[in-house]
């Protein structure tokens, strides 16, 4: 009984003490200093870029939120999806905390791809939500961490609330309305050669908290008067199917998957929905529909896990292992990473003759502020009563057990990089089709990357590197096969050569090492895995092993700063398959490392004046999408 009272004594005393800590506001300088609409700066001029046949890198965000998505406008955006477009632009906005964010360099292609469950309800449902009685920059000032958690359930709980009349003739009305105002914009933004925008939505699956999300994209305006959604099915095999009907009337469209790494292992199953074994016409149609997935943004990366890769140096790169669910359960990586659905399909292909994920890959923000928040030096969150300021991401403004601390583990991610031959629609919805893209984890890191069986070791000495390149193999996104090497002369000796090359971003940080992934089937239909380096910076040779020393780490921890006096500017290799069998179906893909640079929490524990989260440094990166080989 004595320790039953001591126990509680203990307990009581803990509370009063958090409630103590939790009455005032948080000194947070990063609510400053405050927009002024009078002083923003408009978005610059930007040239228009000339037809290339041999394409030119255009960098773009297929994923960002306004308040017509629900979850973002009930915590607190009002901005719009022309606000969108006018900030990947390069103009100044205001962020839902009351400062400006900028990005540091326009984006060349974006879309605004809000929820399309109730998309535009929550900003004319008759109920007051908690930041429509006081803003968040108003609580962020006054408010302490104890009632901003509170106000943080009750925007939960009023969202409950609007599922209950979601599918109603009011709210289907809105949605159209708010679907009609988004192709508008989108239209209103376009400015062939100068800024390209895609029209999409976000259909919002989430089974039990798996989160099976996709972005819809369309080539033009030809789209549907209203955009399927999870309250027409959370199955995307239906999905699949309103697509088809929609390509049927002459629509073009995909589907992109993205957070598999949160998906607990349904993104990418090894059989249909119902369980039913994968058949030939279920892979067609999901590489039909689906020729990308996202694998970088700001709830994590999906490239691969360390439980699933566990020789790779780099695979413990911004993992987020817990669902979406409010219990935040565990989600199993196996299914939910894009190199383990790389190695599925081709031990499909070897065994059934069809391969349902030969997908390339892509990265964007999944910012719902309006925005692309993917600069670790400038990261403004994702949504903003969670994380739209130092002092929420850290978890001083707002009272949060570290158990529901999410934001902690959301990164500063991503973008995608895209090879076309012009800045218009049609140009970058094909190169998006055909998987000539790469992804970043925010970086403008510049990667190419071709696969042949005719490139000779000098291939990246010569002045038409890339009329050769794309004369005699293929681009990221490409595949070899069978058939091209058995029509070579030498075809007994014939092995397939890669060419790779990285830049790094001109404003960023330099380069580590590149590197090609492969992934190939034995003779008994198992998939393996290898990461060989490629190329590295600054004289590093590899050991005995074959393993290539650490670069180093520059970082300053307490002033949030690093040094480019280490790593390269620019990496290139030539390499050869050492261990490639004709008859083995495998996958090739690039990734470029840069050096160590401090994290975003590094960035928000300086201004704050607090101790630094681990961890406190990142190398962020640059992932190709996979060249192929078919062995049939």
């Amino acid at each position: 009984m004595k320790t039953s009272h001591c126990l509680l004594r203990r307990l009581i005393v803990t509370a009063a003490l958090v409630l103590i800590a939790a009455c005032g506001p948080v000194d947070d300088p990063t609510l400053y200093p405050v927009f002024d609409p009078a002083t923003a700066a408009p978005p610059p001029d930007k040239p228009a870029v000339e037809h290339n046949p041999l394409r030119q890198l255009l960098w773009g965000d297929v994923h960002i939120h306004t308040s017509f998505s629900t979850d973002a406008y009930t915590l607190g955006v009002t901005a719009t999806p022309d606000d969108a477009y006018y900030f990947a632009r390069g103009g100044t906005i205001e962020h839902a905390a009351g400062y400006p964010i900028r990005i540091d360099r326009p984006l060349d292609f974006a879309a605004v791809t809000d929820h399309s469950e109730y998309m535009g309800a929550a900003r004319v449902d008759e109920r007051t939500l908690a930041l429509e009685e006081r803003g968040l920059r108003e609580r962020l000032l006054n408010d302490g961490p104890l009632s901003l958690a509170y106000t943080l359930l009750d925007i939960v709980r009023n969202v409950k609330g609007l599922e209950l009349y979601a599918n109603s003739p009011e709210v289907r009305a809105i949605a159209m309305n708010a679907w009609q105002l988004m192709v508008a914009t989108a239209d209103a933004h376009y400015e062939p050669g100068v800024f390209t925008t895609l029209v999409g939505y976000e259909w919002s699956s989430m089974p039990e908290g798996q989160n099976l999300h996709r972005n819809v994209l369309y080539r033009d305006t030809n789209v549907p008067a209203l955009p399927f959604s999870s309250l027409d099915s959370e199955n995307p095999e239906d999905l699949w199917d309103a697509l088809d009907q929609q390509r049927a009337q002459g629509k073009v469209v995909m589907a992109i998957p993205h957070n598999a790494n949160v998906s607990n292992g349904l993104m990418y199953e090894r059989t249909q929905a119902d369980g039913s074994p994968m058949t030939a016409e279920y892979a067609q149609q999901r590489m039909r529909n689906e020729p990308l997935s996202e694998i970088m943004q700001i709830k994590g990366t999906s490239e691969t896990h360390p439980l699933l890769s566990d020789e790779d140096q780099f695979a413990d790169f911004e993992i987020m292992s817990a669902q979406l669910s409010a219990t935040a359960s565990y989600s199993d990586p196996r299914g939910s990473y894009a190199r383990d659905a790389l190695r599925a399909g081709i031990e499909f292909a070897h065994t059934e003759g069809f391969n349902p994920y030969r997908f390339g890959v892509i990265g964007s923000s999944d910012s719902h502020n309006a925005s692309s928040s993917v600069q670790e030096d400038q990261h403004h969150g994702k949504l903003p009563l969670m994380d739209g300021t130092a002092g929420l991401r850290l978890a001083k403004s707002i009272f949060m057990p570290g158990s529901l601390h999410r934001t902690r583990d959301w990164g500063a991610a991503g973008l995608a990089g895209v090879w076309a031959q012009e800045n218009t629609r049609e140009s970058v919805f094909d190169a998006l089709a055909r998987k000539e893209t790469f992804a970043t984890s925010g970086p403008r890191i510049r990667l190419r990357f071709f696969g042949g069986f005719d490139y000779s070791a000098d291939l990246l000495d010569q002045p038409d590197l890339l009329e050769q390149a794309y004369a005699l193999g293929v681009p990221m996104g490409g595949v070899l096969t069978l058939a091209q090497r058995e029509a070579r002369v030498d075809a007994a000796d014939a092995v397939p050569g890669f060419a790779v090359w990285v830049a790094k971003d001109p404003r960023g940080a330099n380069l580590d090492r590149l590197q090609i992934i492969k992934g190939w089937v034995d003779a008994a239909g198992r998939s393996h895995e290898k990461v060989y380096d490629v190329a590295f910076s600054d004289g590093r040779t590899p050991d005995a092993s074959g393993n290539v020393p650490e670069v180093g780490n520059t970082v300053d921890i307490a002033n949030a700063t690093y040094s480019n006096t280490i790593g390269a500017a620019q990496l290139s290799a030539f390499w050869q398959d050492p261990s490639f069998d004709p008859a083995q179906e495998a996958f090739y893909y690039a990734r470029a490392i840069e050096i160590p640079t401090p994290r975003w929490s590094t960035y928000d524990a300086h201004r704050l004046g607090v101790e630094a989260p681990q961890p406190t440094s990142l190398q962020e990166r640059a992932i190709s999408s996979a060249i192929w080989y078919q062995a049939r």
